[in-house]
């Protein structure tokens, strides 16, 4: 039986960014699926023609069979921008347009036009600069599926790292780890592994919130009163798991390489090192969704748009991961 052709959706985020550039790269495209782009067919065109890329673009048409494109070639789905773009400058009237493009995305994965999407890099600034509050592409998917448990993993080829709370001010992360929320956090990286990766049963190692864990309760309190016990707990269900650990240590090489997963408390906990060992081959993966969701490591680069200096690394590696979950599920 012939392999099945797996069609994708890529949002680009951010017009006036590199999305739109990656998205034309031709060596993203597999032969096992079919990528389409949703976006502004005269965006595309215009940073095609900066890039000196000869494209056909065709328009997506969810009635027929999905079809790998032949080189050169990138299917559309179309979705007018508000307003022109300009690469490297940006501009509030297109923040609707990029939440447009996830929309697309989102429902075509939930009635099965899409086995998976991958997004681009979106500017969080610009789109709150235009009235519509917005903390990432993460906590977005989760309410616009209807899920209240998500978890945001980046992976690299040695490293994964899954994060309790995610794009919160330092100064609110202690509250927001409450032992409900860890325990739900915990399974959903834990069933994550288990059916993203196919790893039967994943080892995960937990980061402390304070230096050295909390050092026996005279750095903080949260390790006893909140981390430990969840963990004691989990671990009576028979879950793999260390910690808290201190996360000056947890990122070492012999601890990296006995693990499946390493669960930060906060953002700049774990991702400063993940992105320091792999910066442009990693992958962000929102764990917990009823659809797949994997997205670039990157930010939106405003000052290499349409340069033909991106590198297109990190959408290849979102793309494959991309596949592979969708094969696995």
């Amino acid at each position: 039986m012939p392999e099945k052709i797996l069609r994708i959706a890529l949002t680009p985020g951010e017009p006036a960014g590199i999305g739109p550039d990656l998205c034309l790269q031709p060596g993203q495209i597999a032969d096992n699926i079919e990528p389409v782009v949703i976006a502004d067919p005269e965006l595309l065109r215009e940073r095609a023609a900066r890039l000196q890329l000869p494209f056909h673009f065709r328009t997506f048409d969810a009635s027929q069979a999905a079809r790998a494109n032949e080189p050169g070639e990138l299917c559309i789905a179309p979705v007018a921008l508000r307003t022109p773009a300009q690469a490297g400058v940006l501009d509030s009237r297109n923040a609707r347009y990029v939440l447009d493009t996830l929309d697309i995305a989102i429902a075509g994965c939930q009635d099965g036009s899409f086995d998976a999407m991958v997004t681009g890099p979106v500017h969080k600034g610009i789109i709150n600069d235009a009235g519509i509050p917005f903390t990432g592409h993460t906590e977005y998917l989760a309410a616009a599926t209807g899920v209240r448990d998500v978890v945001m993993l980046l992976a690299i080829e040695d490293l994964r790292v899954a994060l309790v709370t995610t794009h919160l001010p330092l100064r609110d992360v202690s509250a927001a780890i409450t032992p409900e929320h860890l325990q739900r956090v915990i399974r959903v990286l834990h069933d994550g592994l288990k059916k993203g990766f196919g790893i039967a049963r994943p080892h995960i190692k937990v980061c402390g919130l304070n230096p050295h864990a909390g050092e026996g309760g005279h750095l903080g309190h949260e390790e006893n009163e909140v981390i430990t016990p969840v963990l004691d707990s989990l671990r009576a269900e028979g879950m793999d798991l260390d910690g808290p650990v201190p996360a000056d240590t947890v990122f070492n090489t012999e601890n990296i390489a006995a693990s499946d997963a390493i669960l930060a408390m906060y953002h700049d906990q774990g991702l400063p090192v993940l992105k320091h060992r792999g910066f442009g081959r990693a992958v962000n993966i929102t764990l917990g969704l009823p659809i797949i969701r994997t997205s670039v490591d990157h930010g939106t680069a405003l000052d290499l748009a349409g340069s033909g200096k991106a590198d297109a690394g990190s959408l290849q590696i979102a793309l494959r991961h991309a596949v592979e979950m969708a094969q696995r599920a």
